[in-house]
């Protein structure tokens, strides 16, 4: 018999012997797979043994609506104190915390941001502040922290208050229509606009620009595309998610946002190849954002690659407009709820500013009432409502409760503000929680998270709401659409199911 006979009649036989094979190690993998399942399902098993949770089912979890995630928390939190375990899937838990004390060792603590969760915000966001971990975040968070300091943060005020106005003329110009207005899209080009003009020099007009529009939108979709795939078994791999419809999304979200920043960073690099812009950087005793990232230095004497360069602009630029413009929208709706307490607030700007729009700095600590109830809606509504670390050594809680490194945990600011353990009546808007002499626990309220990872740029944003707030009541009186109530709703920052739809009274 020839060679080639032999091959062929032995061929089938080979093909066999591959699929025996193949199969025999796909076999072997399913195997691995449930040991790997079963072992990490049962460590999670004896690592929350001493915190009860409601029952969940061992492959499924627990089986949450996504539109009454903070509703259904909230349920835990009147039955299982301080704390409890959220199943995702049957090897997938997050111990989710929402007591002071227990907020208060957290972040206490140098624990760094989860990773199995916030690496799939890695291609959008890179690895900025947020991101950061170690010795480099402690390096940049230094190094960016000058871009805060209140003689940098003086001048602002101006540019905010021209922004909020813009605003405030466009929707002049909307409510002879008599239909309510979803003021989120409004408020989040403003906040972008202010962002822009304030960290990165822009001198455009960013809420009248289409461009802007559809960078506000592409935010929009990252931040449903990432609250959808943390939950999602089959898109944890890169590869699988990357082939969905999903992942297509968001790699197109991930497109315009970077084009929207690179333009930022490039037009900014080509200003200062002016030698006038460079000397009036000079003369600078505080630099803007932007321009601390591009004169910086490292300790090596290495300037910042373009990798890192975007990461921190792209986290900023998020950061900066995203949580802003959900704290002043729920603030609005907040207000248009209370028609009280919106008036006394009003009162008290035209007692400092008269009908004029002048707003300054020295004016944000002379609107204390304002104050409170801007602090009162951010409880009720925090921007963030939670983040996630991952235990890097054991801890033991006051209690003596304790858990074993290793474990996601969620603090939940919106569960920790609506404890009724810790605010009494906590669904009620009451701005006299706020008042001077009201004493709290350090850890009760945490709008922009705590310990040394809290939010850098708090006070810049705290100014924001007070100017948005202030110059809004002094034209508008902010009435709520009864036909529509915001189903808030947990992304990275805190959105409406529905959007935010308020009636606007223009005042003479």
């Amino acid at each position: 018999m020839s060679v080639s006979a032999l091959s062929s009649t032995r061929f089938p036989g080979g093909i066999f012997g591959l699929l025996q094979v193949a199969s025999l190690l796909g076999l072997l993998l399913l195997l691995f797979k449930a040991a790997q399942y079963y072992l990490q399902r049962q460590w999670l098993l004896k690592a929350f043994q001493q915190f009860p949770c409601p029952p969940s089912h061992w492959l499924l979890g627990h089986k949450i609506d996504r539109d009454q995630e903070l509703q259904q928390i909230l349920s835990w939190v009147e039955k299982f104190p301080s704390a409890c375990p959220r199943w995702f899937w049957g090897s997938r838990a997050f111990f989710t915390v929402y007591d002071p004390e227990y907020m208060k060792v957290i972040l206490g603590r140098s624990d760094p941001k989860a990773n199995g969760a916030y690496r799939f915000l890695a291609p959008w966001l890179g690895y900025g502040l947020l991101l950061l971990n170690g010795q480099t975040w402690f390096q940049h968070r230094r190094m960016l922290t000058p871009a805060f300091h209140y003689d940098i943060l003086k001048p602002y005020v101006e540019i905010t208050a021209k922004s909020v106005t813009v605003m405030l003329d466009k929707w002049e110009k909307l409510i002879g229509q008599e239909n309510p207005l979803e003021i989120f899209q409004h408020v989040s080009l403003m906040t972008l606009d202010s962002i822009m003009k304030c960290a990165f020099s822009d001198q455009g007009s960013i809420q009248l620009d289409r461009k802007s529009q559809s960078y506000i939108q592409a935010i929009s979709d990252l931040n449903e595309l990432f609250f959808c795939r943390v939950r999602n078994a089959f898109h944890q791999n890169d590869s699988i998610y990357s082939l969905s419809s999903n992942g297509r999304l968001s790699q197109h979200a991930c497109k315009v946002a970077h084009e929207h920043t690179d333009q930022v960073i490039k037009l900014r690099k080509a200003e200062l190849q002016n030698e006038r812009e460079l000397e009036k950087i000079k003369k600078k005793r505080h630099l803007d954002f932007l321009d601390i990232l591009l004169f910086a230095r490292m300790e090596d004497g290495s300037s910042l690659s373009d990798k890192d360069l975007r990461a921190e602009v792209d986290t900023f630029m998020f950061e900066g407009h995203d949580t802003t413009a959900s704290g002043v929208s729920w603030i609005f709706y907040a207000l248009a709820m209370h028609p009280e307490y919106q008036q006394r607030c009003r009162e008290e700007v035209q007692s400092l500013l008269g009908d004029g729009a002048s707003i300054t700095w020295d004016h944000l600590d002379k609107i204390p009432y304002t104050t409170m109830c801007i602090k009162e809606a951010l409880r009720l509504y925090p921007p963030v409502p939670a983040v996630v670390r991952e235990l890097s050594k054991p801890v033991t809680f006051p209690d003596g409760r304790s858990l074993p490194k290793g474990i996601p945990v969620t603090l939940s600011f919106y569960a920790l503000h609506h404890n009724p353990k810790v605010w009494p009546n906590p669904e009620v808007f009451d701005p006299s929680r706020f008042a001077p002499d009201s004493a709290r626990h350090s850890h009760s309220f945490l709008p922009f998270s705590g310990g040394s990872r809290n939010c850098i740029g708090k006070q810049f944003a705290m100014n924001e709401l007070k100017v948005a707030v202030a110059l809004t009541l002094l034209r508008f009186e902010l009435l709520p659409d009864s036909t529509r109530v915001p189903i808030p709703t947990p992304r990275l920052v805190l959105k409406s199911k529905n959007g935010i739809h308020l009636h606007l009274r223009k005042l003479h």
